[in-house]
């Protein structure tokens, strides 16, 4: 007797869900497609210049997760790190606890690439490789990086379903998570363009 009851109402509850969901994905997509307006970048051109040099290295240590290519994830690791900790931060002219927040993001990013180099299985990689697209991300919402866009992309099938977030310097979804297996898995949830 219970069966029969509670059936019905967790068929209606699924349903209900299910409804909800496919309401709220066509919202999603307008609020990703929508074009940010311009942000500005106040610091040295050096200073973006050395940024713009780390996100290359950024960009290519994707490409090489993307390609699952362990010993060029390890190379663009070790030129991404050469960057990170040659970033001149000491140009910024910003207040001091603004500026130790930039040191500590940086300081973050070099260990965890390190980290990652010592990662043997292609999945460690990856979960440093997560951690490493925070902090940069973080870093450039902060400093800005003059004249480039940066999109900041999500597969949410990344880590058992958990979630991972990238970034790129194109629209187009190439997903480091996954690679070749699920390559154009994500979506594209901000973009940061900067005069």
């Amino acid at each position: 007797m219970n069966f029969k009851v509670c059936m019905p109402a967790g068929l209606l509850t699924i349903g209900i869900a299910l409804f909800a969901c496919n309401q709220q994905a066509p919202e999603q997509k307008e609020a990703a497609g929508t074009v940010s307006e311009a942000l500005q970048a106040p610091y040295s051109q050096v200073f973006y210049d050395s940024l713009g040099a780390t996100m290359q290295s950024y960009y290519k240590l994707s490409d090489a997760l993307v390609q699952a290519d362990s010993s060029a994830a390890n190379t663009a690791a070790a030129a991404l790190k050469g960057h990170i900790d040659s970033l001149p931060v000491n140009l910024l002219q910003m207040d001091s606890s603004h500026l130790a927040n930039i040191t500590g993001i940086t300081g973050s990013v070099s260990a965890e690439l390190v980290g990652l180099a010592g990662e043997s299985q292609l999945e460690g990689k990856r979960a440093s490789f997560q951690m490493v697209s925070d902090m940069l991300f973080d870093l450039v919402k902060n400093t800005g990086l003059k004249g480039h866009t940066i999109y900041h992309q999500y597969c949410p099938m990344a880590f058992d379903d958990k979630g991972a977030y990238w970034l790129s310097d194109k629209a187009d979804i190439q997903n480091p998570y996954f690679g070749h297996k699920m390559l154009t898995c994500g979506e594209t949830k901000d973009s940061l363009i900067y005069k």
